[in-house]
């Protein structure tokens, strides 16, 4: 079985969330003070219990509204499972229904209500239809759950105990017989030490003095042997060693990697749960971007293993390495809309063919800054992701300010994004500044290269009209008259700018534009004499990241004038709106 949907209600910043898992690896994402915490939280108020205790609330989780009001109610976690075995059905009998789809499943919550004097909510554990059954201690007993916390001491929950990890898991792996066994080797280890002369020689000095200062009559029996040779206490003293060292010696983020392994390996193993999960707050801490790789790699296919049952994980991030490894359908991303908080699965994304693919080849550490944005705007390439803060500056608008992400999708590659962001979606605003690509036909029907004028009515390519359809409240496609430095050299103003730019990596160049953009008559004329001039010629194009630096350079720095086009002020303001 696993943990398919829990339902949040009333709780810090979630006022009414459903979140969706799937079985195995599930992973939140989400900017800072979103809620993900309160997920962990949430999580924990259910399937705690084992391994630490419940987490205790006051009256001050009670959601509060950000648009005004008081806090209020009572705080209900509802969580369905799904893909239950007979025995499953068994050991949850009170909790079961018939889901939509006609299956069976157990429904579990938690209300948290009447607090104490101390300002404490008391939880009532519940399941099935109605919240006036209780869930039982058996069944609670069945979720077997361990909680990693976030910057926690690996160090410390490693080191040998009755409770550890290590001890569990030793227990879980042997029968009565090796336990036996094991209990006759120490004894017979014991035998033999006792045997050796220093043994001997100190046992004699402590029982020489003990009796001396007791006296026949009062003193004990001492014996110095192994401390405990029986399995249990065996079991608790054992310890790990990391080449050779002690593990205090070692890493931070290699212990946390150890500790993960040696809770999976107790969990898997544990044949008693019927639910078995790992939740773990930020697993990036102490690990650098390579091994959080690698435990991601391993976290994704943990239930895959032969002869182990499966283990459900929970991670919460605010690391893009996660979110740009991490299969699409394990993601559920955290955002803010309109005061609230809110939850959307990636996996109920409809992609178009082959577009959930090549977003998952260019969701790249820089574009999975997605995820974590609460504004957006999209370029296609260099050029732009450079200038267009660069105007927003010169607009007096800094966009980090404002919480927005510029992100580059390098070319036309719009259409694999476009499906996580609108109305349907992950509601937070979206600018996508793209190129018109007009064009005119000629009497046979034939494309031809065109430069429209400033106010001259043009027609858009295929793919700029196409995006132009998935425009709603949230979403925005805005587009010049051709392409962003075509638009820009419209303006005498910018044309003037440009030159002087370019002069700074092309002088020859530049000085021979020059002339050619002075000859032309007309706005339109000349800024395709200068567009032409620099990227369309026969031999050695100006590379337009290069010129976008150096554009960029000379309004910073050298403080030139510019003149922002309106198509680019308009996305900034979408983006930036309250």
């Amino acid at each position: 079985m696993y943990l398919a949907e829990m339902t949040i209600s009333n709780f810090r910043r979630l006022r009414n969330n459903t979140v969706h898992f799937q079985p195995g690896l599930n992973v939140i994402v989400g900017p800072n003070n979103i809620g993900k915490t309160a997920i962990v939280d949430a999580l924990r108020a259910l399937l705690a219990g084992t391994d630490d205790p419940y987490p205790r609330f006051s009256v001050e989780d009670i959601h509060v509204p950000r648009k005004g009001g008081e806090a209020g109610g009572e705080i209900t976690i509802s969580y369905i499972f799904r893909d239950l075995s007979l025995d499953d059905e068994a050991d949850f009998l009170h909790a079961l229904r018939l889901g939509a789809d006609g299956k069976t499943e157990a429904v579990l919550g938690v209300a948290y209500g009447e607090p104490d004097k101390a300002g404490r909510l008391r939880a009532r554990r519940w399941c099935g239809k109605f919240e006036d059954v209780p869930a039982t201690s058996p069944m609670l007993d069945n979720l077997r759950s361990v909680y990693l916390q976030p910057l926690r001491d690996a160090e410390q929950s490693l080191r040998p105990g009755r409770n550890s990890q290590l001890s569990r898991l030793l227990h879980l792996l042997s029968d009565k017989a090796a336990r036996d066994k094991i209990g006759e080797l120490l004894k017979e280890i014991d035998k033999e030490i006792k045997n050796v002369q220093p043994l001997k020689d100190t046992q004699e000095a402590i029982l020489g003095r003990h009796q001396t200062m007791l006296g026949e009559q009062l003193a004990q029996v001492l014996n110095v042997e192994l401390s405990g040779n029986d399995f249990g206490k065996l079991a608790a003293r054992l310890s790990l060693l990391v080449d050779a060292f002690e593990l205090d010696r070692n890493g931070l983020g290699y212990n946390n990697l150890i500790y993960m392994a040696v809770v999976l390996s107790e969990l898997s193993k544990n044949a008693d749960a019927a639910f078995r999960s790992l939740i773990v707050e930020e697993p990036e801490a102490h690990l650098h971007p390579q091994l959080q790789a690698v435990l991601l790699r391993y976290l994704s296919g943990i239930q895959a293993v032969d002869g182990e049952k499966p283990v459900q994980v929970f991670v919460t991030s605010h690391s893009p390495n996660f979110a740009s490894i991490a299969d699409l359908n394990a993601i559920t991303c955290l955002y803010e809309t309109n005061g609230d908080v809110a939850a959307f699965h990636l996996g109920t994304v409809t992609f178009g063919k082959g577009k959930r693919e090549k977003l998952k080849r260019y969701l790249d550490v820089t574009r999975a800054e997605l995820f974590f944005a609460r504004r957006l705007i999209f370029v296609e390439g260099a050029a732009e992701l450079m200038m267009v803060s660069v105007l927003a500056m010169q607009m007096g608008v800094d966009l980090r300010n404002h919480s927005v992400s510029l992100i580059s999708v390098e070319g036309l590659n719009f259409d694999s994004f476009l499906p996580l962001f609108g109305e349907k979606a992950i509601n937070i605003p979206v600018s996508i500044i793209t190129d018109a690509d007009p064009y005119l036909l000629d009497d046979e029907g034939k494309n031809l290269a065109h430069y429209p004028g400033p106010k001259e009515k043009i027609v858009v390519s295929a793919n700029t009209a196409a995006m132009k359809g998935h425009e709603d409240a949230f979403v925005k496609v805005f587009h010049g008259q051709k392409t962003f430095e075509y638009d820009l050299a419209l303006d005498a103003t910018n044309r003037a700018t440009m030159l002087k730019a370019l002069a700074t990596l092309h002088p020859g160049i530049a000085k021979d534009l020059k002339v050619a953009v002075d000859e032309e008559n007309g706005e339109a004329a000349q800024a395709k004499a200068l567009f032409r001039g620099m990227f369309e010629r026969v031999q050695n194009n100006v590379q337009k990241g290069k010129f976008a630096q150096a554009l960029a350079a000379a309004i910073q720095d050298e403080k030139l004038a510019i003149t922002i086009p309106s198509y680019i002020r308009s996305a900034v303001e979408h983006a930036c709106r309250p």
